[in-house]
């Protein structure tokens, strides 16, 4: 009971940290990674010591796929080169340079443990990433571009780290050796995410019970990541793609969309909160292995990581604009120096970092030096760049873009044109109402404005008011059973939700 207590108690006051953090305007990541680090130095705070391999699965899996099932490949198609740049040059550069960083620093340490460090550190951590784009609310193109990174960058950076890893293990390395690996690796998972997506998808659809869909998605997102593991793939390019697949694939019936989205969102959130504060609980045990030259040392390398990424995005976003052709008019326009510094700075590094670090094997050359300097990189980016992320925005004033706002109103007016089109043929008084109201919003959504602010939707909702007095007063006095409450106070919240935007 004591387990569940503390977790308990954690779960109830970092979601108190989050609300406040949200009330302040900051990211909830920092401050739960700060509040975690806080409780860590508090006398009898107890240790949470998950396995690595528990942690990547129960925090990145689910994250990453409700990532994927979202993401647009249109926008991911149009913004490739950037993201590749940040997945590969940007992973690998950083790698590189922390190794030949903590190489001057730690003679002693083999290449293969400093590679291993600049592996882990190198990708800005999906969960870590997400949750702050979500409150800071960049442009459109950055987003999607940092959004797109974030599915990513985890696999090219734990391919090099489990390499690195083995080197170490088996005294040897091959680039002949590992190439074909690297590619047997990518192509497997590629293929494995997109079969399993084919054959979970029409199962999970068949599923009309929402409580039991919401336990085989669930199920299934594990256990795809688990497969891909035994089958020695990446599990993170495997759910991805898997999310992706299912996102393009048929629709789930709308009362389990209705069921299950919040559920999701509310699962995810929870994960997230746990992720960040267990960031912080880790000062805990780390406090007790170091000293101050291998302290100093972390916080150098942890100036590495944030120059390597800036520097490769400033560089990257002015190179293309210097070389972009005259006659590529059909192709997006290149990035800004402006939207390379929000790509550069937002580099915040979070859970897949912390547990790849404690995954190390005890013998591994520099283990604790490894575990601090990755400890103090997340916190160090998470408080550093999290909180200067959104006045960095507001500094440099980028154009507030309305891609989404502008092609929402267009999916709305194409509707209520369809939907006329199928009344046209109709001429009873129902129908003949319906086109009326039709026409109301057609006409608001063409001058931009919310369709669903017709005179009709504004008196339905003046209505709903009495309409849930009066039957909160019929369960009062006894005339009617709590299965009819709710009956009718769910068919009062359908017409509430069809009377009003949910933008």
């Amino acid at each position: 009971m004591h387990l569940f207590e503390t977790l308990l108690v954690l779960l109830i006051g970092a979601t108190g940290l989050s609300a406040v953090a949200r009330r302040l305007g900051i990211p909830y990541p920092t401050l739960l990674a700060l509040g975690g680090a806080v409780l860590a130095f508090l006398p009898g705070t107890p240790r949470l010591n998950l396995p690595p391999e528990l942690i990547l699965t129960l925090f990145v899996a689910p994250v990453l796929l409700d990532a994927a099932y979202d993401t647009s490949l249109r926008d991911l198609r149009a913004n490739w080169q950037p993201v590749l740049s940040l997945v590969v040059v940007a992973v690998g550069l950083t790698t590189v340079a922390v190794a030949v960083a903590a190489h001057l620093l730690f003679p002693d340490l083999p290449w293969a443990a400093v590679i291993a460090l600049g592996a882990l550190l190198a990708p800005p951590d999906a969960v870590a990433a997400l949750a702050v784009l979500q409150q800071v609310r960049p442009p459109h193109r950055i987003r999607k571009v940092l959004e797109g990174e974030s599915l990513l960058n985890d696999a090219s950076a734990l391919l090099i780290y489990t390499l690195a890893v083995g080197t170490v293990a088996s005294g040897h390395f091959s680039v002949g050796g590992a190439l074909p690996t690297f590619a047997l690796v990518l192509v497997g998972s590629v293929v494995v995410g997109w079969l399993l997506s084919k054959v979970s998808g029409p199962l999970i659809r068949r599923i009309k019970d929402a409580p039991t869909s919401v336990i085989l998605q669930f199920g299934t997102t594990f256990g795809v990541w688990l497969l891909a593991e035994q089958l020695h793939l990446s599990p993170v390019i495997t759910v991805v793609v898997f999310g992706l697949a299912a996102g393009q694939g048929p629709a789930l019936s709308a009362r389990l969309r209705v069921s299950t989205f919040p559920i999701w969102e509310a699962v995810t959130f929870m994960l997230n909160v746990f992720a960040f504060t267990l960031i912080g609980l880790h000062l805990g045990p780390l406090r007790e292995q170091f000293d101050p030259s291998q302290l100093t040392a972390a916080f150098l390398l942890l100036g590495v990581v944030i120059a390597v990424r800036l520097l490769w995005a400033l560089l990257y976003t002015v190179g293309q604009r210097v070389k972009r052709r005259p006659d590529a008019a059909n192709a997006p326009p290149p990035l800004s120096a402006s939207d390379g510094l929000v790509i550069g700075w937002s580099g915040m590094r979070g859970i897949v970092t912390l547990a790849a670090a404690l995954a190390l094997p005890s013998t591994f050359p520099g283990r604790d030096f490894i575990q601090l300097t990755a400890f103090v990189v997340v916190l160090g980016t998470l408080v550093l760049q999290g909180l200067t992320l959104k006045p960095l925005l507001t500094r440099l004033r980028l154009p507030n873009d309305r891609v989404v706002e502008h092609e929402i109103n267009v999916a709305r007016s194409m509707t209520l044109k369809a939907a006329l089109k199928e009344l046209k043929a109709e001429d009873s008084e129902a129908a003949l109402r319906l086109q009326q109201e039709y026409r109301e919003a057609l006409s608001l959504a063409r001058s931009g404005e919310d369709p669903h602010t017709t005179l009709d939707n504004s008196l339905r909702w003046r209505t709903l008011g009495a309409s849930r007095t009066a039957l909160a007063d019929l369960r009062r006095q006894g005339t009617i059973g709590d299965d009819a409450y709710r009956r009718v106070e769910e068919e009062l919240d359908w017409l509430e939700l069809s009377a009003r935007s949910q933008d």
